[in-house]
């Protein structure tokens, strides 16, 4: 099954505001501007099962590999130059 956030789920772990902790200069304001992935679990459908554990959200997922993978690549460069 489709992991769909129907709950909010955060309160119940601990507080984190985005806006607090990440300044506004940071890569990752550009990515949450630029990447658009609200049709994505539209596309994916068919590929969940309607019974069994909710999946995490697919857009989620794809999020947290870009944002992986470009927070590499500037990491490296620090390193290299």
């Amino acid at each position: 099954m489709m992991g769909e956030r129907l709950v909010i789920q955060e309160s119940l772990l601990y507080a984190f505001c985005f806006e607090d902790h990440v300044p506004s200069d940071h890569l990752l304001r550009s990515i949450d501007r630029f990447v658009d992935c609200s049709d994505l679990r539209q596309h994916l459908a068919g590929f969940y099962s309607s019974t069994g554990r909710p999946s995490v959200d697919p857009e989620l997922i794809i999020r947290m590999l870009l944002i992986g993978y470009c927070l590499r690549l500037c990491d490296t460069n620090r390193r290299e130059g």
